[in-house]
């Protein structure tokens, strides 16, 4: 009797198991799909038509239900029905629905479809809520669906916005929905508030699974709360979109939390995220976001940055043109990008060209003038055009002041200008501080243009702001994960051992180096006048010119027979 009983055990133990397994990950083997309230399901689409899902045994006290799915890029649709129609159905990565139950019901159906009749995996939950609680998107007036608890997302280079329908007062089952637009009192839905959270998925990773795990903390209204960040509070009096700076190559997720502050009841909408490029394009993928051209740009300047952070005061020329190099080449990039559809690559080549006059035309100015006021202004405003935009990138530049363009930019000219002010008394150790500072983070942007770090987006925010108008409305939030601690250390070090290193070198030296052309003017009235000096006897520019050229010359003639040339004397 031991050994049967032992099987039977044995039996309901693994049906326990497949059942289990069934709720979190499986495909439709019985011709529709099962969910349970507020339980995630991994599951598959596989099927070139729509495939039922169900969900039983809805409790009486559930006035409404959202049913969500999420892919990573693949589209797909959920429908009321079997037949699909704009009106009863949403397709995208990130869609859902809202079901207003009706007396007594206890089970809900709807319809899920891959787009194109590929395989997709998939991540759903139905979540319930009661009539207390507002409803998601239920004065939707914008969008097709009646009630549309989903987030929109639309990107481009410069910024991403999430718009969504306003949600409405909850109410019993079969009881009529309360009105949109009459009154707008405490008993309205104009009443109700919304928070907007972001998430951000670790950085430099682009799996699949990775992204469908974080989602599950993005759905519900508590562990939104426990896990994102949020960014602004929106009234029913606000327009309900939120514009963010764009993070190519970064998963973030967004959400937003509709709350009731009559009867504290909270509701989500449908999370929403975006990578800001896209996985199938041919060039430019996700995978492949850097390109060949910034690549070789970022690494030779990186080397320039390098040599200048360490020996920069030294070779004062080097430094001179680095400086123009980047005061021209900012303008002159901003410039040609606001004012023409040129390609990027020819931008770049056109904005190192017009970088390396820059510098030329700087160092030319110092050799000829030696006005080093001049030198030291474009190199202290260097400096503190790095510093505002550090002040920038952080949470003060989400300041809603900041997003009045006059505002924004009179406030970064005046942190620019305080810096090279406040070094007035001690001009050397601002040039100095600008080689260390400023000639390390061009590692940073180095770094970049490899593997994504945050810290770049310091300076590519102002450049943002400055080629769009539309960026001004945008909340410039950024991960700030494992990496970027790495590379902010890099950052330092880099900075710290570049100054202390020209600091201790430069000290009992003097402070600048002295005028070229004055003592270019000295050298040759000495050489004039003094004719013991060796170098009074050195001919000419020209005439050394014109003796190395026939030098070269004899080295191309042929060579002359030997042997007498003249004739014979009788």
């Amino acid at each position: 009797m031991g050994l049967p009983w032992l099987l039977i055990l044995a039996l309901l133990a693994s049906g326990r198991v497949a059942s289990g397994r069934a709720e979190t990950i499986g495909n439709s083997g019985q011709g529709f799909l099962e969910f349970s309230v507020g339980k995630f399901r991994y599951f598959q689409l596989n099927r070139p038509f729509p495939e039922e899902a169900i969900l039983r045994h809805i409790s009486s006290n559930v006035t409404f239900l959202t049913f969500q799915i999420h892919t990573q890029y693949q589209n797909t649709t959920v429908s009321y029905s079997r037949t699909v129609l704009p009106s009863s159905s949403g397709t995208g990565i990130d869609k859902g629905l809202v079901f207003i139950l009706r007396r007594e019901q206890s089970m809900c159906t709807w319809y899920l479809e891959s787009v194109g009749g590929n395989p997709v995996q998939s991540l759903a939950i139905p979540l319930s809520y009661s009539e207390r609680d507002p409803i998601p998107g239920g004065c939707n007036l914008e969008f097709d669906l009646d009630i549309d608890p989903n987030i929109y997302l639309e990107y481009n280079f410069f910024e991403t916005t999430i718009k969504f329908a306003p949600a409405n007062l909850g109410y019993a089952r079969d009881a009529p929905p309360p009105p949109c637009d009459v009154g707008m009192g405490q008993e309205s839905r104009w009443r109700l508030q919304y928070d907007v959270y972001q998430y951000f998925l670790p950085e430099n990773d682009l799996a699949e699974d990775v992204l469908l795990q974080h989602l599950q903390r993005m759905a519900q209204v508590s562990r939104v709360k426990a896990n994102a960040v949020k960014v602004v509070t929106l009234t029913a009096n606000d327009k309900t979109s939120v514009s963010f700076s764009s993070l190519p190559g970064q998963g973030v997720i967004y959400n937003v939390i509709v709350w009731d502050p009559l009867l504290n009841t909270s509701a989500a909408y449908v999370p929403a995220h975006t990578y800001a490029c896209r996985f199938e394009a041919l060039g430019g993928s996700c995978a492949s976001l850097g390109r060949v051209s910034t690549k070789v740009f970022f690494t030779l300047f990186a080397l320039l940055g390098l040599f200048i952070c360490f020996f920069g005061h030294r070779f004062w020329k080097t430094e001179l043109f680095f400086i123009g190099f980047i005061f021209l080449g900012f303008f002159f990039y901003v410039l040609i990008t606001r004012l023409t559809l040129i390609k990027y690559d020819v931008r770049l080549i056109l904005t190192a060209t017009a970088g390396s006059v820059g510098g030329v035309l700087l160092v030319a100015i110092w050799w000829r003038f030696g006005t080093l006021g001049l030198c030291l202004l474009c190199a202290g405003l260097v400096l503190g055009f790095l510093v505002s935009a550090a002040v920038f990138f952080t949470p003060l530049g989400n300041l809603k002041v900041f997003r009045d363009d006059g505002v924004f930019w009179v406030t970064f000219s005046c942190v620019t200008v305080f810096i090279p002010v406040v070094f007035l008394g001690c001009l050397r150790i601002l040039n100095i501080l600008t080689c260390g500072v400023v000639g390390s983070y061009l590692m940073v942007l180095a770094i970049d243009s490899y593997k994504h770090t945050s810290l770049s987006y310091i300076t590519l925010n102002v450049l943002r702001r400055a080629l769009s108008t539309d960026f001004r409305r945008a909340f410039t939030n950024v991960p700030f994960q494992t990496n970027d601690f790495i590379i902010l250390a890099v950052w330092g070090m880099l900075a710290v051992s570049g100054i202390t290193l020209q600091v201790r070198r430069e000290r009992g030296r003097p402070l600048f180096p002295p005028h070229p052309y004055k003592l270019w003017k000295q050298e040759r009235e000495r050489r004039v006048t003094n004719i013991l000096d060796p170098s009074y006897h050195i001919p000419p520019l020209r005439e050394r010119l014109y003796g190395r050229l026939t030098q070269i010359k004899v080295l191309f003639q042929k060579e002359q027979p030997a042997g007498e040339r003249t004739p014979l004397l009788l």
